[in-house]
Order: structure tokens, then sequence, then C-alpha cells
């Protein structure tokens, strides 16, 4: 198989494994909010959006720092994915998006 056809064919191949990575990635990012949550308020549970006894800021913040967290750790988690992937098969398993903006290829 040509190196052209090993590039369109990867993403697709990648489509599991970057779920259990998502997957993988999520549980930290779920573990290590519950931890700064309870590092930040000294208590086991963030708000819950329904709940009637915390205030709107409250809830707020803890939205805010939960997004913060699991943005941070998706991202370091599929780029460390992508970055496995391309040094064991040499090729980016992104397909057309690995080129930067402004570099555009010829």
């Amino acid at each position: 198989m040509g190196k052209k056809q090993q590039k369109l064919k990867l993403p697709l191949a990648y489509k599991p494994l970057g779920f259990v990575i998502g997957w993988a990635g999520g549980t930290l990012a779920g573990l290590a909010f519950k931890t700064t949550w309870k590092a930040i308020r000294h208590e086991d549970d963030a708000p819950d959006p329904l709940d009637r006894e915390r205030g709107w800021g409250e809830i707020l913040l803890a939205a805010a720092i939960q997004g913060a967290i699991f943005a941070v750790v998706r991202s370091a988690v599929n780029r460390t994915g992508a970055k496995a992937v391309e040094r064991s098969t040499g090729v980016w398993p992104a397909g057309d998006k690995s080129t930067p903006k402004g570099r555009g290829a010829a």
C-alpha cells in the first residue's frame, strides 16, 4: 500500500483509538475536576445547576472550572495520541488538517 493510500485510510482507522483515548481523557478530567473542586470549596461534590440551595456564582464557577479542565485534558490526550500514532506509523492521523494555517501546501 502506498503512502498516499495509507494517509487516506489512517484517519478512519484512528477513529476507534481516538474514541478510547477520549473516554480515558474524560475519566481523567472528571477526577481532576473533583480533586480541584474539593481543594477550592472543601466539598466532595460540585453544585448541580438545579440545586435550589446553590447560588448562580457558585454554579457558574463550577461550570467554568470543569469546562477549562475538560478542554485542557482533552487537548493534551488527543495531541499525545496523535503524536504516538505518528511515531508508530509515520503518518499524522488528522489527514489534511495537519498543514498549519499560513503555511499552505503547494
